[in-house]
């Protein structure tokens, strides 16, 4: 199964951290025993050996982690510059947020959205896209002015054709805003560009 690329990648887990503290003290008890506080010889020689084992696996790890968070923030940066310029090319558009991909179908998929700009929760039926489309996604679309109007009720189901689909970016929690990161952008199969 794929991973979910609208999450956005881990940086730290408790188990991590917890290895990183252990790695740090057998450090520094191996730090004291060279520099002459002599404790008993096993338990320096045992320490020693999984500082030397542990240390370049957890720096692997966190080496992987900051270059695949680094990765996801430069391309989600990128990404939502094209976002943005969807957004002025195609005149009216509405972000609406999948909150559950409720069935799959070869035709496409019955989901569960959010209306932005309106705080509106309703089912949906989403024509099939070139690009799998996961819960937390942020699709950019056309509305239908015919299902959509104003003064009149919401729709029991709304139908969001693949043509009406101008692109998708997955939306981050406020903590990605602070290094200006807001959502990130990929074709939905629109081929208007």
């Amino acid at each position: 199964m794929d991973a979910n690329p609208v999450l956005k990648p881990k940086l730290a887990t408790p188990s991590l951290i917890l290895v990183s503290v252990v790695t740090v003290i057998c450090a520094a008890f191996l730090l004291a025993s060279i520099a002459g506080t002599r404790p008993s010889q096993w338990p320096s020689i045992v320490a020693a050996l999984a500082f030397l084992l542990a240390a370049p696996v957890v720096g692997a790890i966190w080496l992987a982690r900051v270059r695949r968070r680094r990765t996801w923030t430069a391309a989600a940066r990128e990404k939502w510059k094209s976002f943005d310029e969807a957004k002025r090319v195609h005149g009216t558009t509405a972000e609406v947020t999948v909150l559950s991909v409720d069935a799959l179908e070869p035709t496409g998929s019955w989901i569960t959205i959010r209306w932005n700009r309106f705080d509106h929760v309703q089912p949906a039926w989403l024509e099939a896209l070139h690009e799998p489309i996961w819960p937390g996604s942020v699709l950019l679309i056309s509305p239908d002015p015919a299902q959509v109007m104003p003064g009149s009720p919401w729709p029991a189901t709304y139908y969001i054709p693949a043509s009406d689909c101008l692109g998708w970016a997955p939306a981050v929690p406020n903590a990605g805003a602070s290094i200006g990161v807001v959502e990130q952008r990929w074709d939905c199969g629109d081929e208007r560009k």
